[in-house]
């Protein structure tokens, strides 16, 4: 029997940080969170899954209009005609709260009430499951701690939308710990929200499988959802299944000090190819960081609208490829361009990432709350309590510094 875990589908959510140009492929990303929702519906149908199993954020908030809903209907009554049955709880995106538009119900999905953990048990599958809804977007407690005990003679699963013990860049939304997860004497977890593929534990099994499509460079790599097989009551394996339609991914270009712009232009047509071999003939989203010598990178950045352009003509060149934005970054920092405010952000990012935290910690608070709720709230925000993401910000800072400091002792 073969049970498939997703999570975070986000229907019509749009995938963000594509500038439109000519000859871009628009189309494929605009409906990316549709068609990858398809794929998952055609894998359950062709491995003859028994069970589907969604962890939350189906949808993205309210509809704009019924055509995501009835778009949802559509595809869970292809489920049903092929003895499909599904199981689902409301997230944060789509809790009670949120969606205050509706269908009539659909006969073969089960919404797991947001009133109090329920229990749909599958006889003829020998499975229990268990869960409950957001009724509300920002839900702080811990639901797992009311679930039900397990039932005897079944397969019993834990359906849940949680934040887990906590991870950079999600909403700490119904935390709980993987310890108490595991004692409650589960089977399996099948957990929602964060949109990292993570498996926290494999006795019992606890699972992120991740969002369904990636909306942005920061959820880079394969996504999809778990596929689960059993066989006499037991878990027999649990594997990652990618169903995404846009790959996402950071195409990195390293230079040398002599390196020119057509060599730069080289790299990333070659890194872009490579890319491109990986994403198994989805479309490819990318980003190009170039990483170098600041003289390097100094030329680059002088000539970054038509490096751009270049880098946009080289997307359509190779097909299917998607030229998000360029992204270039010091390899070391040239202190007698910057002065002391180089010196200063060397520092920063020469920290551990606890001590990047502590210092900034005082430094951002006045930043965070000029900020739009927008940039640092949500998923794919501005997460400034995550070292990456601090890193990236300084790195930027100090290919913008030596910039100016250049310009300025030039036109000295």
């Amino acid at each position: 029997m073969r049970i498939v875990h997703a999570a975070d589908l986000h229907l019509d959510s749009p995938l963000r940080g594509l500038p439109p140009y000519e000859g871009a492929p628009i189309s494929a990303v605009r409906e990316a969170t549709r068609r990858a929702c398809e794929n998952l519906v055609a894998f359950c149908i062709e491995s003859e899954a028994a069970l589907l199993l969604i962890a939350g954020d189906l949808y993205d908030g309210d509809w704009r209009d019924f055509s995501t809903g009835l778009f949802f209907t559509k595809q869970m009554s292809r489920l049903r005609e092929a003895g499909v049955r599904v199981v689902v709880v409301r997230g944060n995106h789509d809790a009670a709260s949120q969606i205050t538009r509706s269908l009539r119900p659909i006969e073969n999905v089960e919404e797991l009430s947001w009133k109090k953990p329920e229990t749909v048990v599958f006889d003829d599958l020998g499975v229990a499951v268990h869960g409950r809804s957001f009724a509300e977007r920002a839900v702080t407690e811990d639901l797992s701690r009311d679930y039900p005990r397990p039932l005897d003679g079944a397969l019993n699963i834990g359906l849940l939308h949680t934040c887990a013990d906590g991870r950079p860049g999600h909403e700490p939304y119904a935390p709980c710990s993987v310890a108490a997860l595991a004692s409650r004497g589960y089977d399996y977890w099948a957990l929602g929200h964060v949109h990292q593929r993570e498996v926290l534990s494999r006795e019992p099994w606890i699972v992120f499988p991740g969002n369904l499509q990636g909306r942005h460079v920061r959820e880079a790599g394969a996504k999809g959802a778990t596929a689960i097989d059993v066989a006499g009551g037991v878990i027999e394996s649990v594997e990652h299944v990618a169903l995404d339609v846009v790959r996402w991914a950071e195409c990195a270009v390293d230079v040398e000090a002599s390196a020119r712009v057509p060599d730069v232009l080289d790299a990333a047509r070659a890194a872009m190819a490579a890319e491109i071999e990986r994403a198994d003939g989805r479309v490819l989203a990318a980003r190009v960081v170039v990483r170098g010598p600041g003289a390097a990178i100094a030329r680059v950045a002088a000539a970054r609208e038509s490096v751009t352009n270049e880098l946009r003509a080289i997307a359509n060149d190779l097909r299917d490829v998607y030229f998000e934005k360029l992204r270039l970054a010091t390899t070391f920092v040239e202190s007698a361009a910057g002065g002391e405010w180089v010196d200063t952000l060397a520092t920063l990012d020469a920290a551990t990432d606890a001590e990047l935290l502590a210092m900034a910690e005082g430094a951002l608070a006045d930043l965070r709350a000029k900020l739009p709720s927008e940039i640092t709230t949500g998923e794919g925000a501005l997460a400034l309590d995550d070292p990456s993401q601090l890193r990236a910000l300084l790195r930027e800072a100090q290919q913008a510094i030596m910039a100016k400091a250049r310009a300025a002792s030039e036109e000295g």
